[in-house]
């Protein structure tokens, strides 16, 4: 049996060892290579061409994901991810039948993942790897807009906005002292903006949590929102349990 490259990357050292003493014990294993963090990793996978990559999520540099999104999900080799999440992370793997193994790496499950590894090899599947990044990466933000206004296209900061304001298929982009008007709906742009940044209000606004000065509540369960330029919004009544995280409340 041809023996199987494995390249081991992990950050720790007592555990990289761990890893390549129990692979030099397998007799249809041959160490392709280790290395301790991101970037060394992404050299080493371009040299070394494992047949078999087993990866720590968390890694200096760049983390495993990183890693595979600096080779590419379609010339990346098979991977067993080593990692430490919590369970519910976890799910992610499995959905996606992407094979890890959990810290401490127990020796008889990672016998089982090299030898599901190697049956799988012939029916390797890149999409796999694509929906795990997918699920567990946080997507990536707009750090501006593009606005076009007849034969003018101007870029604003999404730092930069104070407030977003609903008008039909439009949506009025407030910065400052101007305002924007963006040919989009509120709705759509919502799902493109960083939620840890942006809240909705109201079916028709959205502030910048940054801008937020002060919130004076107001009967029925509403409240008003006061910004540090002095512009006051009112928020619906739906969207009370939303404006409870800028005052830290469960």
């Amino acid at each position: 049996m041809t023996p199987l490259r494995v390249l081991v990357v992990e950050d720790e050292v007592i555990a990289r060892r761990g890893l390549t003493r129990q692979l030099a014990a397998m007799a249809d294993v041959a160490l392709a290579g280790e290395c301790g963090d991101g970037p060394a990793a992404v050299a080493a996978v371009r040299a070394a061409r494992p047949d078999l990559v087993l990866l720590d999520v968390q890694l200096p540099g760049l983390d495993g994901f990183g890693v595979i999104e600096a080779i590419g999900v379609d010339r990346m080799p098979p991977v067993v991810f080593v990692t430490a999440f919590e369970e519910h992370t976890l799910r992610a793997f499995d959905v996606h039948a992407v094979d890890y193994l959990l810290k401490p790496v127990d020796p008889d499950k990672l016998v089982r993942a090299i030898g599901r590894a190697r049956d799988r090899l012939a029916r390797h599947d890149p999409s796999r790897l694509a929906e795990v990044l997918a699920a567990l990466r946080p997507p990536a933000y707009p750090e501006r807009l593009a606005i076009r206004s007849g034969a003018r296209i101007a870029f604003v900061r999404t730092a930069d906005i104070d407030w977003l304001g609903a008008a039909d298929n439009y949506v009025e982009v407030h910065v400052g002292a101007e305002t924007h008007l963006l040919h989009e709906t509120l709705n759509a742009l919502e799902t493109r903006l960083d939620p840890a940044r942006f809240l909705r209000i109201h079916r028709s606004r959205i502030v910048n949590v940054d801008r937020v000065r002060e919130l004076r509540s107001m009967p029925h369960g509403e409240y008003e929102i006061v910004l540090h330029d002095g512009t006051r919004l009112s928020s619906g009544r739906s969207y009370r349990d939303r404006l409870s995280r800028l005052v830290g409340e469960s």
